[in-house]
């Protein structure tokens, strides 16, 4: 895998820092697991979790992410170890044990993240101080939410996180999504199909769009996801999240627009777009404390330059996108 070099700048000079990542050990999970909000957007819930006799096993470390998905990690402590198939294994385990982990979250954190839990997108994240070219194929290969994190110490103060490989459960392309979408609409308005209930499901509401706000979802998708090779876009039941190790954008349809929800600073946006509100003291579906309501092209264009800011993680004034 790829190698990571960080410097000191210092009265115009660079000093390079040596990073060291030697096997994983205990301390460093510890460290991790009172972080893990900060580091990867994930609620800690238990640290060495039995999962029985049965099974036989402990997984490293349980969470529930920002997406009220639940979340395994585990951690390469050897160059012989397969933490892969490990955690497949302890992923295969929750999917059979769901009632256990609603319990555990229940009693960490009550009855409503309990309730909120998605089951739509378990996550596998592997930790390790080094990867080999197999691990990024295999997990390729693999039909499952797998993410695996390279990490390096700098010094007492500075943990470096690289994600070098991530894949996710079988979606449709956005491309795909949209032709899906435009056949289904056909479907519902010629009465042989309808979708019905109170909260559609993201895929049932974006069958309902109208054509002119289909091709903003899918410039709006081609867009974000040309932004880096690192960027993740994870469907889930009620909307579409946008992620590096943590989530930068969601997207909520809604009948006659789009509700992009960003990771910023609400006033940076709200001052310089008339379609963007402050919902940081607000319930919603997705995350971010910054909506923008986009009803077309140009609302979309407007946007973009935040999009980016919120994708690069900066706080300032967003650069221009051509």
């Amino acid at each position: 895998m790829s190698d990571i070099q960080l410097f000191r700048l210092a009265n115009g000079q660079a000093t390079e820092l040596k990073g060291e990542a030697s096997d994983l050990e205990k301390p460093l999970q510890t460290l991790i697991e009172a972080n893990l909000e900060t580091l990867l957007g994930a609620r800690f819930l238990a640290t060495e979790y039995s999962t029985g006799k049965t099974h036989g096993g402990r997984i490293d470390s349980l969470g529930l992410d920002e997406n009220h998905c639940p979340v395994i990690l585990e951690y390469k402590r050897s160059v012989g170890e397969n933490v892969i198939n490990q955690g497949l294994f302890y992923l295969d385990w929750l999917m059979d044990h769901k009632a256990e982990f609603k319990l555990l979250v229940l009693e960490k954190f009550g009855a409503a993240a309990a309730d909120a839990i998605d089951w739509s997108g378990p996550r596998l994240v592997c930790i390790a101080a080094d990867f080999t070219k197999y691990d990024g194929h295999a997990v390729q290969q693999i039909d499952r939410n797998i993410e695996l994190i390279r990490y390096r110490r700098f010094g007492a103060d500075l943990l470096l996180f690289e994600l070098v490989n991530a894949t996710s459960a079988s979606v449709p392309k956005p491309s795909a999504a949209v032709k899906a979408a435009k056949l289904a609409k056909e479907a519902n308005e010629s009465g042989t199909e309808k979708v019905v209930g109170p909260d559609k499901t993201y895929a049932e509401t974006v069958a309902t769009l109208p054509a002119p706000l289909l091709a903003v979802l899918a410039s709006l998708e081609d867009f974000t996801l040309s932004l880096g090779d690192d960027v993740q876009r994870k469907e889930l039941r009620l909307y579409v999240a946008f992620k590096r190790l943590k989530n930068f954008a969601t997207l909520v349809p809604q009948k006659g627009r789009l509700l992009l929800y960003l990771h910023l600073e609400p006033a940076l946006v709200t001052k310089a777009l008339q379609n963007a509100e402050d919902v940081s003291q607000k319930g919603h579906w997705g995350t971010g404390d910054v909506v923008v309501s986009l009803t077309s092209l140009a609302d979309l264009d407007a946007a973009k330059p935040f999009i980016l800011a919120a994708y690069e993680g900066r706080a300032g004034t967003p650069k221009a996108v051509d």
